[in-house]
């Protein structure tokens, strides 16, 4: 019953996924872009946590936790871009 929970969880992630590549791509405003560049490294998060699960491996967490450090110091380092112009004061 859980491989088809996670299968299901993985399919809607992914339809998440290309939602969020549509409106990075379309995004009016710069800061929409970022906002769908965060949502979607957060999806591509989920789904290799989700692989994981389903796997029953270990690797992917630390994959996991190795993106979403990345990604948290990107959206930092873009924003302060956005802001301020220059990224290193």
């Amino acid at each position: 019953m859980l491989a088809y929970v996670i299968l299901l969880c993985m399919a809607i992630l992914g339809v998440a996924a290309v939602l969020t590549l549509i409106r990075l791509v379309v995004g009016p405003e710069m800061p929409n872009r970022v906002l769908a560049l965060d949502t979607l490294y957060i999806n591509a998060l989920a789904l290799i946590v989700l692989f994981g699960i389903w796997l029953a491996s270990d690797l992917f967490f630390e994959a996991a936790l190795l993106i979403a450090v990345m990604g948290f110091v990107s959206t930092v380092a873009v924003g302060k871009h956005l802001l301020h112009g220059e990224i290193i004061d």
